[in-house]
C-alpha cells in the first residue's frame, strides 16, 4: 500500500446529492477514494498516474 497523508483534504463530487458517494483527495504523488458513509473504514490508493488516467477515461466517457 502506498503511503498517503493523515492530514488530506478530501472532498466529494459536486453532483453528490446526499452523503452516498465516494469522497477523494490528492496527495503528493497519489490520490485516495474513501466511502463517505464509512469514513473510518479505509481508504484506496492509487499512483497519481493511474488516478488521472481514470479520470481521463471517465471524461471521454471511455468506461
Amino acid at each position: 500500500m502506498q503511503p498517503f497523508p493523515h492530514a488530506a483534504r478530501w472532498r466529494t463530487s459536486t453532483y453528490t446529492q446526499q452523503q452516498n458517494c465516494v469522497e477523494v483527495a490528492d496527495g503528493p504523488n497519489s490520490s485516495a477514494l474513501r466511502d463517505t458513509k464509512n469514513r473510518d473504514a479505509g481508504k484506496l490508493v492509487f499512483p497519481g498516474v493511474e488516478w488521472r488516467s481514470f479520470l481521463r477515461a471517465v471524461k471521454n466517457d471511455a468506461i
